[in-house]
């Protein structure tokens, strides 16, 4: 052990009485600023994360990573239909990174009981419809086996309508759709109802199979409304999407042009929210860095001033300005690193407790969520103890400077 490490020690676990009244309250504060900082920006950081995971994960569910649309619209400003036969679903598979494809339809029509209606896009779904997001969402009944060879006369209603049209699982209700030349009536059956406190979607879409709702367009088993395509890693979703773009589905058979949209494109405003909370979060993490070190400099002044007769004594006996330094420098690093410690056990046990139990819930209808979410990025985390280790650092090894003024025979008069 260095002479200069002993002496930090000694200074650290000093609990005489005369210093108790000054220096050790001072080291308690600068410690717990170090601590709350930590665990702040643990919490903030984790609570953000989930959010965004949470709310994307919800817009992505809906509509996967990317779709592949109609660029060509008819004459009442609809999009035409995709042909989404094996040929263009092997295009889009020979593009390294693809992990599942899935075809759909649209068709829009309104719900209508007794008493109240309701205009909804039906979403039409088969066989190679990934419904797990659904099925995480589901709050009564089950998920029909929807097809696209034979009508189900199935359908999945968010908790949202059922509760405005006032109808439940297990009842059958009439849908109208409007045709080229007259108006066309379904009856359905509600298998199932979900929520997913997306309002912008759980009040807009039913879904059904896909059979039903390309009889309803007039289509033939190879048209659809698209292509929904999953990525094996979202952050590679830019890139794939301009992969998709540059092999040039072209235009179809129909006279369809094709074009590639990601889920950040035809979701925008929500992504672009979520990108502002990334802001919010670096503000935060500077902040709570900037007052970790601030209070670690203000205990290591006051127990700078403190020993400054001690300061002195040691120059007399020859010790140098980088020595007496490293005393205090080994002295502030022992204080960061157990508010680190403490910070770390403090924060991540709070996220940790609300991950599992969800103590603190949201209103739904306002934050998509029913309780705050938690999720965890080791490597963010230890890049936020690391930031705050070495910025807390090179504050006090500015801060150490002080010794350096002053005379030995002055210090040494100190009181």
């Amino acid at each position: 052990m260095s002479f200069e490490l002993f002496i930090a020690k000694r200074i650290y676990a000093d609990k005489a009485e005369d210093g108790e009244r000054f220096s050790r309250p001072a080291i308690r504060i600068a410690m717990l600023g170090v601590a709350i900082g930590v665990a702040v920006m643990l919490i903030s950081l984790a609570v953000v994360l989930g959010f965004k995971h949470e709310v994307s994960s919800k817009v992505i569910g809906f509509g996967s990573h990317i779709q592949v649309l109609s660029l060509t619209q008819n004459q009442n400003y609809e999009m035409l239909p995709v042909l989404t036969n094996d040929t263009l679903v092997r295009k889009v598979k020979k593009v390294h990174g693809i992990d599942h494809i899935q075809r759909f339809a649209t068709k829009l029509g309104i719900l209508k009981t007794d008493e109240n209606f309701r205009g909804l896009t039906f979403k039409g779904v088969g066989e190679d419809y990934d419904l797990s997001f659904f099925r995480s969402c589901l709050v009564d009944g089950e998920i029909p086996k929807f097809s696209s060879q034979k009508a189900s006369n199935e359908i999945l209603l968010s908790q949202k309508v059922a509760a405005d049209l006032g109808v439940k699982t297990g009842d059958k209700i009439f849908a109208y759709f409007m045709g080229e030349e007259s108006m066309r009536a379904r009856r359905f059956k509600i298998a199932g109802v979900f929520a997913t406190n997306m309002n912008d979607y759980d009040k807009n879409f039913v879904i059904t199979d896909i059979y039903t709702v390309r009889k309803l367009n007039g289509w033939d088993e190879e048209m659809s409304s698209g292509l929904e395509v999953t990525v094996k890693d979202f952050d590679q979703l830019e890139m794939l999407v301009s992969k998709l773009q540059f092999i040039h589905l072209g235009v179809d058979r129909n006279g369809v042009t094709y074009g590639v949209f990601s889920i950040k494109d035809i979701a925008a405003h929500t992504f672009a929210w979520l990108a502002v909370l990334d802001m919010n979060v670096v503000m935060i993490l500077i902040l709570m860095i900037l007052v970790s070190a601030f209070t670690v400099v203000s205990g290591l002044l006051i127990i700078m001033l403190e020993r400054i007769s001690m300061i002195g004594t040691l120059k007399v006996l020859g010790a140098t300005n980088v020595a007496v330094r490293k005393i205090f420098i080994h002295f502030s690093i022992m204080l960061v690193g157990k508010g680190l410690l403490w910070g770390n056990a403090v924060g991540l046990l709070i996220c940790w407790v609300q991950q599992q139990f969800r103590l603190i819930s949201l209103d739904a209808s306002v934050y998509y969520i029913d309780s705050v979410p938690i999720r965890f990025d080791w490597l963010l985390i230890l890049g936020i103890n690391v930031a705050t280790f070495l910025i807390s650092t090179l504050v006090i090894w500015g801060s150490s400077h002080l010794i350096s003024i002053g005379k030995p025979s002055e210090t040494m008069r100190y009181e």
